[in-house]
């Protein structure tokens, strides 16, 4: 089965950088894109960043367009999340997750990893 394993988070100053990682592991024929969700104290689980695995294609929460940056190595099976310019609202629990589509949506999505918090102080 598909196993997803994040990690990389941490306590980071406002404006600082952090990079995570989504190790993947059994990806299924029918798995087509490795996307990031953020889940922040109280708040739905939202979408942040969808690459297909193939790298052609990228999608961005209109929000995060040029602060972050996914991308992938193939040959780790590792999927990246380079955040710059963190910002305090940026903290919450970031999920790495596996779906047969790039998709928006929460239930679309295959296969969750467990989630790696990042907290952004002022």
């Amino acid at each position: 089965q598909v196993q997803l394993v994040e990690s990389g988070g941490g306590l980071v100053q406002a404006g600082g950088s952090l990079r995570l990682s989504c190790a993947a592991s059994e990806l299924s024929f029918s798995i087509y894109a490795i996307e990031w969700f953020r889940q922040a104290p109280g708040k739905e689980r939202e979408f942040v960043a969808a690459i297909s695995w193939s790298g052609a294609n990228t999608y961005y929460a209109d929000s995060l367009k040029g602060r972050f940056t996914i991308s992938r190595d193939n040959a780790k099976n590792t999927v990246y999340l380079q955040m710059n310019s963190l910002k305090p609202e940026d903290t919450a629990v970031y999920y790495c997750a596996a779906a047969t589509r790039i998709s928006l949506r929460r239930s679309d999505m295959d296969y969750w990893g467990k989630g790696t918090l990042v907290t952004v102080s002022s």
